[in-house]
């Protein structure tokens, strides 16, 4: 009986609804397969890592060409604004001075005030040239470009004003000349 006690103590200690704990068992197949599929997944992170570096840069670059370009197309509307700037001052002024009607005491007057205009004109193109060709300032790309919009503002401006005085100008003259035709017509009563 003693045997038999002993027997069921055996049994009850090493059956499974026991609390006695065995070897644990692994599976060297399933334990590869998932050291290699995080082998793998550590690669593709990699990549993806590189990628997305790789953009980033692509990205930065994209946008100081973009800048450039920008840039390029307010230096192009400054030079054609001061172009067009000189044309209309070469040509007005010339038909102005050689107005009949414009009197020997203004003509200097008329000089100077085209040329005033003409001279903001040349501060502004030798200020662009400088704020290009140097890093003086150490500026940025955008604060450089808002230097260049507020350039190509203030030109259009300049051709508005010269426009506004060749009118102011050319309407005097055609009042004189109307005045004059008026003092040395023929009474006919």
């Amino acid at each position: 009986m003693k045997a038999k006690i002993i027997l069921f103590l055996m049994l009850a200690i090493c059956s499974p609804s026991g609390h006695s704990q065995g070897m644990p068992v692994y599976d060297n197949t399933n334990f590869i397969s998932l050291a290699k599929s995080l082998v793998e997944s550590a690669k593709q992170t990699s990549q993806l890592l590189k990628t997305v570096e790789f953009l980033s840069e692509q990205k930065q670059r994209i946008e100081q060409v973009n800048s450039v370009i920008k840039q390029v197309r307010a230096v192009k509307e400054i030079i054609k604004n001061n172009a067009k700037l000189v044309k209309v001052v070469q040509y007005d002024l010339t038909e102005i001075l050689n107005s009949p009607f414009i009197k020997q005491e203004e003509i200097e007057r008329v000089t100077m005030s085209f040329h005033s205009i003409m001279d903001i004109a040349k501060q502004d193109m030798e200020f662009m040239q400088q704020l290009l060709t140097s890093n003086l300032l150490k500026m940025t790309d955008a604060e450089r470009l808002a230097i260049l919009e507020d350039q190509k503002e203030r030109s259009r401006e300049m051709i508005a004003e010269v426009g506004l005085r060749t009118r102011r100008f050319k309407t005097i003259i055609s009042f004189r000349e109307m005045q004059s035709k008026i003092n040395n017509r023929a009474i006919n009563f």
